[in-house]
């Protein structure tokens, strides 16, 4: 095997899902313990005086003590290289969080084992599902008081469609917490409360050695007997076919805050999960191992760095190898380019780089030429990947400066804001940018957008919340007049910044109304034009 074939096989990229306070950002910086990417774990509560999460690199996210954008994350393991795309878990998450998923090629769903599936992981999920990619489900908590394991289990497959199988199981939870046993292996990992313990006591018993009463107790060891005898009996089998087409789910259980567990989940994970998966672009499937470079767009972040008013370009390497010294060529604009100052990032920290490989995340320097789900490739080559969906906001405000001779650094901060995907903005048709409605998938990046625009461009901003909750494309016709169409009062046309007809509408029974009085008119809930189309 060839380095740049070797190169590519021992990457990993995927993402870490949950809903608020699951344990998603604890676990990230555990795996980051274990690749000696980092030295010590931030604290992930904002209060004063502790460290920030290393994956927080926003001021605002180190202020609330929770992660609102997506970062990326990428260190060393057991001979793999390994991408982290660290999401945002705050129920007011932005639509960031969905298209950083489409760089995924799998998922670390982490669940509260006192909460099970909550509002956000089935959000969460459902782009998974729209991906085809694996799920690994890592039940986190044990060390406090959780729900029982088969109810958890049971609530995973009613709720998001998918089959279990538990690779180990809980002995305990909360106080009474003793460890998992591990099925594959036949083994008993046991809990120790050392929370600076990087490694946890294993050993290998049969399930009727008369030993594991003196470890256990006889109650206890009764149970784990009838629980693994029940497992045997009725749960799934393992296929890794399955999992790696989203069908089946291989479940952990341990704690991430004492560190229990998480290094047998990072290396089952590592031996489950794929290199690189091929990506679906106009040509047909481009496989990792091409040896052409290509890579999209899938994240735009302006002023990661105040002191320099920086912009960068999250790009996903999908085939080959990216060389720094290279031109490339960039589909939309149509036009060869070389990269500026191609870096790998560890959320804020930055280290220029010269090369690159499918599977790898890469920064680079954007003068405002790049959209989320441009195509780069080696020259030659013309062929785009599929387009990223744009998902329909469910929260919009009217928003203007307070002080109107600052409208020029206004537009520009929530156009430029906008283009990074946190926010969307709107605009009345045949009016120019007089009047800016701002759509969000979150509350919370109204909140977001205020910040930065008082901290990164020195505008106050007045905000009024729209009575409006749903969002449709026109897709059909493309051409039209406002007069064109019959809408009811609870009704808006706006157009996005990129000339595209959109209607918002106070209620799922008006979008049915307009439906019904506009024969001719095709609505679509996500957009998924190309630059070329728009």
């Amino acid at each position: 095997m060839s380095q740049f074939e070797s190169e590519i096989k021992r990457r990993r990229t995927f993402a870490i899902i949950s809903h608020p306070d699951a344990g998603k950002t604890t676990l990230t910086e555990k795996f980051l313990l274990y690749g000696g990417a980092i030295a010590q774990a931030g604290q992930v509560k904002g209060k004063k005086n502790t460290r920030a999460a290393v994956s927080d690199w926003m001021e605002i996210e180190k202020q609330r003590g929770i992660s609102v954008t997506s970062s990326v994350l990428q260190f060393q393991y057991g001979g793999f290289c390994i991408n982290i795309l660290d999401t945002p878990g705050h129920q007011d998450f932005s639509e960031d969080t969905y298209r950083t998923l489409m760089a995924a090629d799998s998922a670390v769903m982490v669940i509260d084992g006192a909460k099970g599936v909550e509002a956000q992981t089935r959000k969460l999920f459902k782009v998974c599902v729209m991906r085809d990619i694996p799920i690994f489900t890592f039940i986190n908590k044990m060390d406090r008081e959780a729900r029982d394991p088969f109810a958890l289990c049971e609530e995973i497959e009613k709720e998001l469609g998918i089959d279990t199988y538990p690779v180990n199981w809980p002995i305990g939870s909360g106080k009474d917490f003793l460890g998992v046993y591990d099925r594959n292996k036949q083994e008993i990992l046991h809990f120790s409360s050392n929370t600076n313990a990087k490694k946890s006591g294993t050993t290998q018993i049969d399930l009727d050695d008369p030993v594991l009463t003196d470890m256990l107790g006889q109650a206890r060891r009764d149970q784990l007997i009838e629980d693994i005898a029940l497992l045997d009996g009725a749960s799934c089998d393992f296929d890794l076919n399955r999992v790696r087409h989203g069908k089946l789910s291989p479940v952990f259980f341990g704690s991430a805050l004492t560190t229990f567990g998480v290094e047998p989940f990072l290396e089952d994970f590592l031996r489950m999960t794929t290199s690189p998966l091929p990506r679906h672009s106009s040509e047909g499937e481009i496989d990792a191992m091409e040896d052409f470079f290509s890579a999209f767009v899938f994240k735009i972040q302006a002023n990661m760095n105040k002191a320099h008013r920086d912009r960068i370009a999250f790009l996903r390497v999908c085939s080959g190898r990216f060389d720094a010294e290279k031109e490339v060529y960039h589909v939309q604009g149509k036009k060869k380019l070389r990269l500026s100052r191609p870096q790998q990032l560890m959320a804020a920290e930055r280290e220029i780089i010269e090369e690159a490989y499918a599977g790898d995340i890469i920064g680079v320097f954007d003068p405002g030429i790049f959209s989320i789900g441009d195509t780069l490739c080696s020259p030659g080559k013309k062929f785009r990947f599929d387009p990223i969906p744009t998902f329909a906001p469910e929260h919009f405000a009217r928003v203007r400066p307070v002080d109107t001779m600052k409208r020029k650094q206004f537009l520009k901060g929530a156009e430029q804001i906008a283009l990074e995907g946190a926010i969307q903005i709107f605009k009345l048709p045949y009016t120019g940018m007089e009047e800016v409605i701002v759509g969000v998938v979150g509350t919370l990046q109204f909140d977001v957008f205020q910040y930065r625009l008082r901290n990164e461009y020195n505008v106050e901003i007045r905000m009024d919340t729209l009575p409006y909750e749903y969002l449709r494309w026109i897709k059909e016709p493309v051409e039209f007049h406002e007069t064109d169409l019959v809408l009811g009062n609870d009704t808006k046309l706006v157009e996005d910044y990129k000339g595209n007809k959109l209607l918002l509408f106070s209620s799922f029974w008006s979008i049915k109304w307009v439906s019904d009085h506009n024969p001719q008119l095709v609505l679509t809930e996500f957009n998924e034009r190309s630059e070329e189309d728009t």
